[in-house]
């Protein structure tokens, strides 16, 4: 198999005697297969896991239920290989950078079964699902000559996911409402940093700026608190058109001008929110921003652009988890030496403990971390700002 160097990715296969081409889709940025081999119901699971073990794409032409069923399979083989410290004790640390590179490795074989879309996004296959819907809604909208198209199951089946929750939304207590995320913008699930914005006095209603406002639900939550005018943030341009949209559906769009912009809109405000991703690593994936901040670059270019966009006697809201801290990822001394680089003095701190499944799951190798997790909400003003 080659691949053309075109504006996207080209795989080749040969298939019936002839050469096949078609366009490689992975909203996950992962590299096409190597290789590609066209395969159907025959294929037994214990095959296709060595192909996909060895980089080999499976190319799917059976029935696409039973496709489902064979990365279930697939997904309870690498499940079985040895798991987070392999028995011994390790650090928080290493037991993190062992569970990225153990799901990075599950999610390479994983991806390896391959689907055909035709150009209008349908499935040619037997009891194929209508997925059209749910591919504008990720890949925009079908271009007939775009042509034919490869994508991994494991990303269909997100895809539908994802489709299913910006159709039913997401509730979202503190709006009593919900909100609806798209593709790729990290959905609102955990409640209790949401809370935390809710709940928080307001330093000010007249003006407010939300950093990187994604599906805009702090932003709705600012508004719906009466801030008179709020300017939210983002440079995805998947999250602009959600939070737009859900401001739109909640009744918001008058109150919140949603802007294209690396972190901080023109002026100042008395109020400016940020909750920037929580762990400085570096993605695996164009969606895993959302999560992980190389290098603390959003964190830190939010506390260095602090100072100069706060009114004298405003306030910056960071919501932040200590969970870097429990992994060995950044210490607190760090934290608040980053504060204070920043001309930045703390002036108040609200905490909550997180209410999620995976804080109290025994089970999963980060699990000491995840139980000391502790989200705070840190008030910070200008040095030289008087109280």
């Amino acid at each position: 198999m080659n691949i053309a160097l075109t504006a996207h990715p080209v795989v080749h296969w040969c298939e019936a005697g002839e050469e096949s081409s078609a366009r490689w889709r992975s909203e996950s940025g992962n590299p096409p297969p190597k290789k590609i081999v066209v395969v159907d119901d025959q294929l037994s699971a214990d095959a296709a896991y060595r192909l996909a073990r060895a980089g080999t794409g499976l190319l799917w032409r059976g029935d696409f239920q039973n496709a489902r069923q064979l990365l279930q399979a697939l997904t309870r083989r690498a499940e079985r290989q040895p798991g987070v410290g392999g028995g011994t004790r390790i650090s928080a640390a290493e037991a993190f950078v062992q569970q990225r590179q153990a799901q990075a490795h599950r999610a390479r074989i994983l991806g390896m079964l391959l689907l055909p879309l035709a150009a209008d996004y349908s499935l040619p296959l037997r009891r194929a699902p209508d997925l059209r819907a749910a591919c504008v809604d990720a890949y925009g909208k079908a271009m007939p000559e775009s042509g034919a198209s490869v994508v991994s199951l494991r990303e269909l089946l997100g895809l539908i996911g994802a489709h299913e929750w910006r159709k039913k939304g997401v509730p979202v207590a503190a709006l009593a409402g919900r909100i609806h995320p798209h593709y790729g913008v990290f959905a609102p699930i955990r409640g209790e940093y949401v809370d935390l914005v809710a709940e928080t006095p307001l330093p000010s209603s007249d003006l407010a700026f939300d950093i990187g406002t994604g599906t805009g639900v702090l932003a709705a939550v600012l508004a719906r608190r009466g801030v008179a005018h709020l300017v939210a943030t983002d440079q995805d341009a998947r999250a602009l058109s959600c939070a737009r949209e859900n401001l739109k559906r909640l009744g918001y769009a008058a109150q919140v001008e949603v802007v294209a912009a690396d972190l901080f809109p023109p002026g100042r405000a008395p109020l400016i929110v940020c909750n920037p991703p929580w762990l400085p690593a570096q993605p695996s994936s164009p969606i895993e921003y959302a999560v992980y901040d190389p290098d603390s670059r959003m964190l830190r270019g939010f506390l260095n652009g602090l100072v100069a966009h706060l009114t004298p006697a405003g306030e910056g809201w960071l919501v932040l988890s200590d969970l870097a801290e429990h992994l060995g990822l950044r210490s607190r001394a760090e934290l608040l030496a980053a504060f204070d680089a920043a001309g930045l003095k703390v002036v108040g701190r609200v905490d909550v403990r997180p209410r999620h499944a995976r804080a109290a799951d025994v089970n999963d190798p980060l699990h000491q971390a995840r139980a000391a997790e502790v989200t705070s909400l840190w008030r910070l003003a200008a040095q030289s700002a008087i109280q």
